[in-house]
């Protein structure tokens, strides 16, 4: 979100953008200007017309409890700084709780690691991230800038690894960045902040076929539209996905602000990326980004709609 500043893509993102959810979060200079866009949705057969109606989604491989359980966890922890102990302690659970999960350390940042899933298959691989540090801020304990996004990815970790795997499945990695929180907000957001994702991508630089990035993903009344520095051709594929599930409500048309991101590192080696952000957010780096502030049921709509884009990022 805004501080984040997140940086900007070459020539691209020269315009306005907003700097990332991480680091000193505010708008970077740029007012947000969303643009309608047509909205392509699938048309659904009567029975799922009414179960959408009714408000349940048409797909039920995505555990939202255990997803609100995870979320939870994390902010009873309090606050989860990079190279803090409580989220040291954080990334061994996590670790330990992944398929085949591992640390990567992050180069020049001792003390920083990202913790990595793997669910075998073809490669170039998908990626699945978010990020599970906090801002350092007193009282901050990041129920949707954080804990969210690193839930939903938990979760689909363990629904993809006991799921039946197609012959032509691709390799999917699932990636919990540590420092994406700027330390400095007197400096541009990209100069210290997004330091685990800049360190993955380039140590698996031609590795990577793309990027699905968790970010702001729980608040209640989910609604992303596509962050304007996202793939565009990923992003009408992920709202085909939420259509076909029955959660194209929370992915509307429309493009918004640019957000230098954990995804940007990717962009810019050429990897197609998408940013799952919801913006503005009024709790954005408050203490008031608490559990009060997040419901189960975005959760769901996004964890099912991952679920679905994932099945179908093959070999194509």
């Amino acid at each position: 979100m805004p501080a984040r500043r997140r940086g900007l893509l070459a020539a691209a993102v020269a315009a306005a953008t907003i700097a990332g959810c991480g680091g000193g979060d505010e708008p970077a200079g740029a007012t947000a200007t969303t643009t309608p866009a047509p909205a392509t949705t699938a048309a659904a057969p009567a029975d799922e017309a009414q179960a959408a109606d009714a408000g349940a989604l048409r797909r039920d491989r995505f555990d939202s409890a255990r997803a609100w359980k995870e979320l939870s966890r994390q902010v009873e922890l309090g606050p989860r700084p990079a190279g803090s102990d409580a989220l040291r302690g954080l990334a061994e659970r996590l670790r330990d709780e992944l398929p085949r999960g591992r640390f990567e350390r992050v180069p020049g940042h001792p003390g920083l690691r990202n913790v990595v899933g793997t669910v075998r298959g073809s490669q170039p691989a998908i990626v699945v991230a978010a990020h599970y540090d906090t801002k350092d801020l007193p009282g901050f304990v990041g129920a949707n800038d954080g804990a969210a996004g690193t839930a939903v990815v938990m979760e689909l970790a363990a629904a993809l690894n006991r799921a039946p795997r197609p012959k032509d499945a691709r390799e999917v990695r699932f990636v919990l960045f540590d420092g994406e929180e700027a330390t400095d907000d007197s400096r541009p957001f990209e100069e210290t902040g997004i330091r685990g994702s800049k360190a993955y991508a380039k140590r698996h630089d031609g590795e990577l076929k793309s990027l699905i990035l968790l970010d702001f993903v729980g608040a209640k009344g989910l609604q992303i539209q596509r962050e304007s520095l996202s793939d565009e051709g990923l992003w009408r594929r992920l709202r085909a996905a939420a259509a076909r599930v029955g959660a194209e409500s929370a992915f509307p048309g429309g493009v918004g602000q640019a957000i230098t991101d954990d995804h940007v590192p990717f962009l810019e080696r050429g990897v197609p990326a998408i940013d799952l952000i919801q913006w503005p957010y009024d709790c954005w780096h408050q203490p008031c980004d608490d559990l009060t502030q997040v419901e189960e049921r975005s959760l769901d709509l996004t964890g099912e709609t991952v679920y679905e884009l994932i099945r179908t990022l093959r070999r194509k």
